[in-house]
């Protein structure tokens, strides 16, 4: 794949004309989870619970747990990789224009990862940011990548979630260290019409951070209001999340946010095929659907064997249920996710014929 180079590459494939905006289309997608797998017996214990324990609560089995020395670039690249391999199989493609990495876990503060992904994909030249929403942030990105397709300043986008949860979970926490994985996904949008498969539709997004909202899942540490360096003792840098707040917050906002999608798109909830839900947490899942009127068999998963991870989980959701026959051509599909912030989001499309990456 040749590079993007020059100013404005993407201003020049797509000028200005009349007519309806591109629509944003789903033509590749890719994923990679670390190879080491961690079994709940293998943390129950010095969380003093059980394989069921964990299971019943969570609806988790195994995570994957990047190894030492690799970062969250690292999944990036490798997932990203696959996206564009698997697009590239339509035949000859034009460069992509921009990089969007959805992340919690930048590889640093300073400067942003999504270069560095860039770089290492062999897309210099193109547009590299990081976007920060927590759970949500792949729905995030997915609509600031279709806004700029229908703006016409890019043509061809890629989409990554990644985060590696592990460096920031305390492991002696029941109520994190079990939950969530390390992950990437990777999706890669192109300029298309709004009536073909794959093309996204109306976006749905919120936020609220009001008061103690905004500490219902956060790190106490490492930005600009707490710092490092200071006599005393250090603030902590691990996740904390309260539970039972965030469950209840997620089944009232992504709830509506699925709602929303499929009522912008002309659907009622009954005509939607297949939801692919944030897998945050099995009970939430089950809950949302009970809530909602639909059967819980119209809802893809894969958190059993990959825990919540975060930015990653709907794209490593979408490649999943593709790759096993869970999300077919054709196939009416609703996105949505719920993150820290708060922050939720959602979208639809129709599936389209994808190749594997």
């Amino acid at each position: 794949m040749t590079a993007p180079t020059g100013t404005g590459p993407a201003a020049r494939r797509t000028p200005a004309r009349p007519g309806p905006a591109p629509a944003a289309v789903l033509c590749g997608l890719g994923s990679w989870l670390p190879p080491t797998e961690v079994a709940n017996d293998e943390i129950a214990g010095r969380l003093g619970v059980t394989d069921d324990w964990i299971h019943q609560r969570t609806g988790v089995r195994s995570r994957h747990r990047a190894a030492p020395g690799s970062a969250t670039a690292d999944m990036a690249v490798e997932a990203g990789a696959r996206a564009l391999k698997s697009q590239a199989a339509e035949g000859e493609t034009p460069p992509v224009d921009a990089v969007l990495l959805a992340t919690a876990t930048p590889d640093r503060l300073c400067p942003s990862t999504a270069p560095a992904v860039a770089a290492r994909l062999g897309l210099r030249g193109a547009a590299a940011l990081d976007l920060s929403a927590a759970c949500s942030g792949f729905v995030y990105a997915l609509s600031v990548a279709a806004g700029l397709i229908a703006a016409r300043t890019c043509a061809r986008i890629l989409v990554i979630g990644s985060d590696t949860m592990s460096a920031v979970l305390d492991p002696d926490d029941r109520g994190t260290a079990p939950i969530f994985g390390d992950g990437a996904g990777a999706a890669v949008l192109r300029a298309g019409d709004p009536e073909e498969p794959g093309a996204l539709g109306p976006f749905v997004l919120g936020s609220d951070g009001a008061g103690p909202l905004a500490d219902l899942i956060h790190i106490p540490a490492g930005g600009s209001l707490t710092r490092y360096g200071y006599s005393g003792a250090h603030p902590s840098a691990h996740l904390r999340m309260d539970g039972r707040e965030v469950f209840k917050r997620a089944m009232e906002h992504m709830g509506a946010a699925v709602t929303a999608a499929a009522a912008r798109t002309g659907w009622d909830l009954a005509g939607v095929d297949r939801f692919a839900i944030h897998q945050a947490n099995a009970r939430i899942s089950r809950a949302l659907a009970t809530r909602l009127g639909v059967p819980e068999d119209r809802w893809v998963s894969n958190i059993e064997r990959v825990g919540n991870t975060t930015s990653a989980s709907v794209p490593l959701l979408l490649d999943h249920a593709h790759t096993e026959g869970g999300l077919r051509p054709g196939h009416r599909v609703v996105v949505a996710a719920f993150g820290a912030g708060l922050t939720w989001g959602a979208t639809s499309l129709v599936w389209p014929r994808l190749h594997r990456g």
